[in-house]
C-alpha cells in the first residue's frame, strides 16, 4: 500500500494519467483527513477551486489541495512529535496515568478525524493548517467555553455520529466536534442541554 509520500509525487506528476492523480489525492485522505475523508475531500475541493465529483480537474487545482493538505500534515505531525515527547518525559518522571487530552489524542492518532466534521459539507472555511494551530493551541491551554477553530459559542451535544466518540460537543458555525479536553466541565454541561453558556 502507497504512502502519504508516494501518493503526492503521483498528485504532482505530470507523466501521470489526470484520473490518476485525482485518485492519489483522494488515496492520501486514507492517511490523514483532519475532518474525515468526506468532509476533507469537500474542503479541499471548495479552496482549490474543483467539484467534489469533477473527474478531470484542472492539474494546478489538484496540486493546490495537495500543497494545503501537505502543510496541514506538517503541523499535524510536528504536534505528535511533541507529544510524544512530552509522554515519554512524563514517564520517565513516574507520571503513568495519562490525562483527558492523551485519550482523545489515541483516538486522532495520524490525524485522521482531529477536527471531524460529521456532515461533509459543514466544515471550517480557513486553510487546514490554520485550523490545526488553532486546535493544537487550544489542546495547550486551560480549557474554555467556545469552539477552538472559530470561536463560536453555540455547541449542541449530538448522538450519533460516524466516528468515535460517536457523541459529543459539535460547533453549529464550524461543524467540528469539539474535543471534549478543550472544552470546561460548565460548557460542556451546557451543550448537553443544548443552551448557550454565554447566556447563563
Amino acid at each position: 500500500m502507497a504512502g502519504f509520500r508516494s501518493l503526492a509525487r503521483q498528485v504532482r506528476d505530470p507523466g501521470c494519467d489526470l484520473a490518476l492523480r485525482r485518485y492519489s489525492l483522494r488515496k492520501c485522505l486514507e492517511k490523514f483527513a483532519p475532518y474525515g475523508h468526506r468532509a476533507t475531500w469537500d474542503h479541499l475541493c471548495s479552496r482549490a477551486g474543483f467539484g467534489p465529483e469533477d473527474r478531470s480537474p484542472d492539474p494546478a487545482r489538484l496540486v493546490a489541495a495537495l500543497e494545503e493538505l501537505e502543510e496541514a500534515r506538517s503541523v499535524w505531525l510536528a504536534y505528535e512529535t511533541d507529544f510524544t515527547e512530552r509522554r515519554r518525559k512524563e514517564k520517565h518522571d513516574g507520571l503513568r496515568r495519562p490525562g483527558s487530552v492523551d485519550d482523545w489524542h489515541r483516538l486522532t492518532w495520524g490525524g485522521f478525524g482531529v477536527a471531524w466534521c460529521d456532515d461533509p459539507r459543514i466544515h471550517p472555511d480557513g486553510p487546514l493548517a490554520d485550523v490545526l494551530r488553532r486546535l493544537i493551541a487550544a489542546l495547550e491551554r486551560e480549557p474554555g467555553s467556545c469552539c477552538p477553530v472559530c470561536g463560536g459559542e453555540r455547541l449542541l451535544w449530538k448522538y450519533g455520529l460516524d466516528h468515535a466518540p460517536s457523541s459529543g460537543p459539535v460547533c453549529t458555525d464550524c461543524g467540528i466536534l469539539v474535543p471534549r479536553p478543550v472544552l470546561s466541565p460548565r460548557a460542556l454541561q451546557y451543550a448537553r442541554r443544548g443552551q448557550l453558556l454565554m447566556s447563563a
